[in-house]
């Protein structure tokens, strides 16, 4: 108990004055007063990108030594937070020193920062790096230019698994990783460490070194791997923690884990109390726990059955995936399902990859023509691993959704205990798998004979609500975003209620003509919606279908994230003037709101009723994606160059038949043809849903009879 109360004493103590240190002080003061400084600064960190509509930003986290406010210098030592708006900060190392001219704000969340910076100009680096990171930095480039002879995935991801390095990871390829519960190998972590120093002194005893002397090169090895990978939260926390188990093995003792895992986390903490608030660390913490506490126990159990390779590798899986569970579920409100799977397979060729990986990175510096030779099987083997991930983030429900936040997490728990408790009585576990059983039996006899519409698994759906737009994006179950609603209000409630939405938490309208926005009300009708977005230069007419709703114009930039879909507002630019009440079609078409969706083997382009100008104004920001939303229901004027930018497989065309528009132009219709794009028109097809699977994304659609009622279910499912 004494013990204990030492410790805590210690770290209120230490945290006191961090927290003294960084809430009180001149850069503080400086801060809330919103003033302009010029301050010299020693990088701490790695710069971090990061975008916010169309401003790229970069995040470098320094040690503030020397602030210069109304031509008086004052001498400190502080953390701050630096936000660069010029290119030029992505290029700093950690340990460079920098002056800038930056405006000083304070930090919004509970950070232990003293100041956040704003700096619009470049940074002026003050002498070089010290040696050790200027090696370091080396090294990391020196290995990207020896992975970039392999395929672009594999070079990619082998400096993530080996030094931390992610700067070339495609979002889509860290989204399979994130949904295949992989992403713990694209960040340095106690296995590479624990693959790097066993290697080290098993290369030391072959070569005759004893007992107590083998030891030092590992350490050594681990202290240069450090250096090379950064001083991350979970780097930190694994390389006190071998540096612990390596002095034990030199002295003899036995190497007790939970107390070498208590040291390091009471030391790093110690250290640096903000670790006590980082997720990262948290969870390197809670998976050593789990290896050290659950793993050897359910090792023992399950090599009773199974052969000891395997039961080594699903007990340490298992053992580290539900420790970590709790703060995974508050993070992301998701169940990674597939994750003890993809991790077994994966496993073989993860040390592969890291020591294949870490002996590149060594040779790189000195000798580039041998790195490339050594190289390759360590490609062979990320290989292997993104091809896991790719197909475990294929698989139906690879990840379930589950509550988030504190709420999510308690509920992981007492799931857990219930668990437990039904396993120790056997009595409640027979009666919980019978009560198991009924249900899967009763969903499978509802999935056999449920209607075929919607298609499980559904991401978008074009509603046909003829002549006119109105689409529908999955964000949970009986929740939906719905991005304009047609011409006709009972179209669009019987498309809804066909999907089985109740809930729209965000409604986005493009823009003010009647095909897109009278359906309004039958969208209202029965269901709660939340948000209502409208274009930043409407004339207003929307205004009488969206009484008592909260009503906000598009940003371009603005960005939602519902569960794991993410919208982001491309268009219009807000600094146009307002429309007029009598403005020509043409005018109000171009602004329309342009909507970017994205979620893990999802994306969509939706793009309103703009024509050809504004898509010209739009072309250098068009980003790549799955699906097209065709502009102003393919009508005859398009910008060849937009339409090919999205590089889109599927388009999608919203009109109505027999319309007197001559909607969709043949000529448009050819043109998306030869850009290799899959044609579905709801005039044709009806309510088109679009389902990922593995191969990409598939179209079922449905057909209705005159006047819009269902007469069956598609009769075809197209993939590409």
């Amino acid at each position: 108990m004494g013990a204990v109360l030492v410790c805590v004493a210690a770290s209120a103590a230490g945290t006191g004055l961090r927290l003294s240190a960084v809430s009180s002080g001149p850069v503080r003061d400086l801060a809330e007063a919103d003033a302009r400084v010029s301050l010299e600064a020693v990088v701490t960190g790695d710069p971090q990108v990061r975008k916010s509509g169309e401003r790229t930003m970069t995040l470098v986290r320094a040690r503030a030594e020397r602030v210069r406010a109304a031509g008086r210098p004052i001498t400190v030592r502080v953390p701050v937070l630096l936000i660069g708006m010029d290119p030029a900060w992505r290029s700093l190392v950690p340990g460079q020193r920098v002056r800038a001219n930056a405006r000083l704000a304070p930090p919004r969340h509970a950070e232990l920062l003293a100041a956040v910076g704003i700096v619009r100009g470049p940074p002026q680096p003050l002498g070089e790096p010290p040696a050790v990171q200027r090696a370091a930095e080396t090294v990391r480039a020196r290995l990207r230019e020896a992975a970039a002879v392999l395929p672009a995935d594999q070079g990619a991801v082998l400096p993530g698994m080996v030094v931390g390095d992610t700067s070339r990871l495609p979002p889509e390829l860290a989204e399979d990783f994130a949904a295949a519960g992989l992403t713990h190998l694209l960040v340095v972590s106690g296995a590479n460490l624990a693959i790097v120093a066993g290697a080290v002194l098993a290369i030391c005893r072959f070569t005759g070194l004893g007992r107590r002397r083998a030891p030092v090169p590992a350490a050594l090895a681990l202290l240069a791997f450090v250096v090379v990978a950064r001083p991350e939260p979970s780097v930190l926390r694994a390389t006190v923690m071998a540096l612990i188990g390596l002095l034990a093995f030199m002295s003899g003792r036995e190497r007790q884990g939970l107390p070498a895992l208590s040291t390091a986390v009471l030391l790093l903490v110690l250290l640096d109390p903000e670790l006590a608030r980082s997720y990262g660390f948290a969870l390197s913490v809670l998976a050593t726990g789990g290896l050290l506490v659950l793993a050897p126990r359910w090792r023992e159990r399950l090599r009773r059955r199974l052969p000891g390779p395997v039961a080594e590798g699903l007990a340490v899986t298992a053992a580290a995936q539900l420790a970590c569970l709790p703060v995974l579920v508050m993070l992301t409100g998701e169940i990674a399902a597939a994750s003890i799977a993809a991790n077994m397979l994966a496993m073989p060729a993860v040390p592969v990859a890291t020591l294949l990986g870490a002996l590149t990175a060594a040779i790189a510096p000195v000798a580039m023509p041998v790195a490339r030779l050594t190289v390759w099987p360590a490609g062979l083997a990320v290989g292997w691993i993104i091809g896991v991930a790719r197909v475990t983030a294929g698989i139906p429900y690879a990840t379930l959704p589950w509550r988030d936040g504190t709420a999510g997490a308690a509920a992981v728990l007492l799931a857990g205990a219930v668990g437990y408790l039904l396993w120790r009585c056997r009595p409640l576990l027979a009666l919980a798998a019978a009560v198991l059983s009924g249900v899967i039996a009763a969903g499978v006899l509802m999935r056999v004979t449920a209607p075929d519409w919607p298609p499980v698994g559904w991401q978008y759906v074009a509603c046909d609500v003829g002549q006119g737009d109105a689409g529908v994006l999955a964000t949970g179950p009986g929740q939906a975003v719905v991005v304009d609603t047609g011409p006709d209000t009972d179209l669009v409630d019987s498309c809804l209620d066909g999907l089985g939405v109740r809930s729209v938490p965000l409604l986005v309208l493009t823009h003010p003509h009647a095909d897109h926005i009278d359906g309004t009300p039958g969208v209202r009708r029965g269901r709660s919606v939340g948000t209502v977005v409208t274009s930043a230069r409407t004339n207003g007419k929307e205004d009488r279908h969206l009484a008592e709703l909260a009503v906000r114009p598009a940003t371009a930039g603005h960005r939602w994230r519902i569960g794991d879909l993410t919208l982001e507002i491309l268009a219009p630019a807000t600094t146009g003037p307002s429309l007029l009440s009598d403005a020509d079609g043409e005018a109000v078409n171009n602004t329309s709101v342009v909507l970017l969706a994205r979620r893990p083997g999802f994306s969509a382009l939706l793009t309103g009723d703009i024509e050809i100008d504004a898509q010209r104004a739009l072309l250098p920001r068009v980003p790549h994606v799955q699906l097209l939303k065709v502009p102003h229901h393919g009508a005859r004027y398009q910008d060849p160059a937009f339409l090919a930018a999205t590089r889109a497989t599927i388009s999608i065309t919203s009109v109505g038949e027999g319309n007197d528009y001559g909607h969709p132009a043949p000529s448009t219709l050819a043109l998306l043809q030869r850009l290799g794009m899959r044609v579905y028109r709801t005039d044709l097809h009806g309510d088109i849903a679009v389902v990922p699977t593995r191969r990409g994304l598939t179209v079922i659609t449905r057909q209705p009879r005159p006047g819009g009622k269902i007469m069956r279910a598609c009769c075809r499912t197209e993939g590409r």
